[in-house]
């Protein structure tokens, strides 16, 4: 393969050039309620061509990749010559061949389909087991891919990623009260990490029926701990997309609130994000650009220290690479996109934070929300009140808002309990979804929150 790619760029005049090719297999058994809904296997071949000249790209995807892709190259190389010339780079990096294998054993093509029907049927069974439960939702879905990649830098790479994951909704029924709550599993850790939770398949359902008596929370203000999963929603969706510089770099609004060395939380306070964490939703070995993937501080001590980058932002703001450059498919073109991003941990416990509160709320799980600019707005799966520094009732039906620059400030408290996060689904940008992403925290205590509810 990556000598039919070498073959095509070969002689293009152009300034930068690069092939990407997937092979993959993607496989997905689906139940809902008590039927088995759908049983998916595909398999896809397909590349994206791009070429760099004079400041502009063009760009091609293909599905046909012997015979043809030499004349595709040059047609797509000539589309250039027709642009205005423009005052844009790209960072380069060194010639590579590199081969990176997975450990056979997270290979999922090993583990026969009637495994994986049986794994997600017996999930789908405990979820159904309480007469409350009105309907259930079970997904079981792994991906193989194999990428190649190729540059007119001389960068030859071959690479494997697999996912494997479980996602469980449960929708519980009391009359007119109908209330659903889910969970999902699976990283980049193959079949095996998916068998054995039955335990907390259990707490699923009990939890969806809890819900239905709960109080919906009363809106004010509120001393919070959040839970390492709505930490970690919160350092994706609310400062992860911040720290993408081809958001920055056009907005200069941004440019100065994302400005290196400008202090917004307390010096306990760091948010990183990691493509090299093996086994973990986000990991790669390479970016879609063929740059090695690294850890990056985006908010250091309390201080911004850093921005994600693909070859052209890099250039572009005069920063170092960061290997975040990425596409969910051939179909795209790579952007830039975070990896594993997460809360640093510290050392307080749980226990500690909620037992310094005198009334607040133990807020967990992220339903989803939305962001602008600073702003933000995040919905929970449900909280528990906190008085006297212990947790007394469930609540539902909570919201978080307000200026993200302003709640990094409101941090006094970190945790030592750091978890990731993966499971089915993705982050979305720019038509892009969903891409493989990981991201958590410990839990963190914020003060004087802004609560929506009743």
């Amino acid at each position: 393969m990556i000598e039919d790619l070498k073959e095509a760029l070969q002689g293009l005049d152009v300034e930068y050039a690069d092939i990407r090719v997937e092979d993959s297999e993607h496989t997905a058994v689906v139940y809902r309620g008590k039927e088995l809904e759908n049983v998916i296997r595909n398999f896809e071949l397909g590349g994206c061509l791009r070429v760099f000249k004079n400041g502009n790209w063009a760009v091609a995807s293909f599905n046909k990749v012997e015979g043809s892709l030499n004349e595709l190259a040059r047609e797509t190389a000539a589309k250039l010559d027709l642009l205005p010339r423009k005052d844009e780079h790209l960072l380069s990096v060194p010639a590579a061949d590199e081969t990176i294998e997975l450990d056979p054993e997270t290979d999922p093509r090993s583990v026969t389909l009637e495994q994986k029907h049986d794994l997600i049927r017996g999930y789908n069974e405990i979820l159904l087991k309480n007469p409350r439960v009105a309907t259930t939702t079970a997904v079981y879905a792994d991906e193989f891919i194999k990428c190649f990649f190729c540059s007119t830098e001389d960068r030859h790479l071959a690479q494997e990623k697999v996912y494997t994951g479980v996602a469980l909704n449960v929708t519980a029924r009391d009359g007119a009260n109908v209330q659903s709550y889910a969970r999902s599993f699976g990283k980049t850790q193959g079949f095996a990490s998916l068998t054995g939770l039955e335990p907390e398949i259990e707490t699923i359902a009990g939890i969806a029926i809890d819900l239905l008596k709960a109080e919906k929370v009363t809106a004010g203000r509120y001393d919070v701990v959040i839970d390492p999963l709505l930490a970690g929603v919160f350092a994706h969706e609310a400062f992860g997309h911040l720290s993408e510089a081809d958001f920055i770099y056009q907005n200069p609004p941004v440019r100065e609130l994302m400005k290196v060395g400008t202090q917004y939380g307390i010096d306990e306070l760091s948010i990183v994000d990691d493509g090299t964490l093996a086994r973990e939703r986000g990991y790669l070995a390479f970016d879609d650009e063929g740059v090695p993937s690294q850890k990056t501080y985006l908010l250091k001590e309390g201080r911004i220290a850093g921005h994600l980058h693909s070859r052209h932002t890099a250039a572009k703001m005069g920063e170092g690479l960061t290997g975040n450059c990425r596409a969910v498919s051939y179909r795209f073109a790579p952007i830039v996109r975070m990896t594993n991003t997460y809360i640093e941990p510290r050392s307080a416990s749980l226990e500690q934070m909620l037992g310094e509160m005198q009334s607040g709320l133990y807020v967990v799980g992220a339903l989803g929300g939305m962001t602008e600019l600073e702003s933000f707005t995040f919905s929970s799966q449900y909280a528990w009140r906190v008085e006297h520094g212990q947790k007394t009732k469930l609540v539902r039906d909570v919201i978080l808002s307000g200026n993200i620059f302003d709640i990094l400030r409101r941090i006094d408290a970190i945790g030592s309990d750091l978890k990731l996060f993966g499971g089915l689904g993705g982050c979305g940008k720019a038509g892009q979804s969903p891409l493989p992403v990981g991201n958590g925290g410990p839990h963190v205590r914020i003060r004087d929150v802004v609560i929506g509810g009743k």
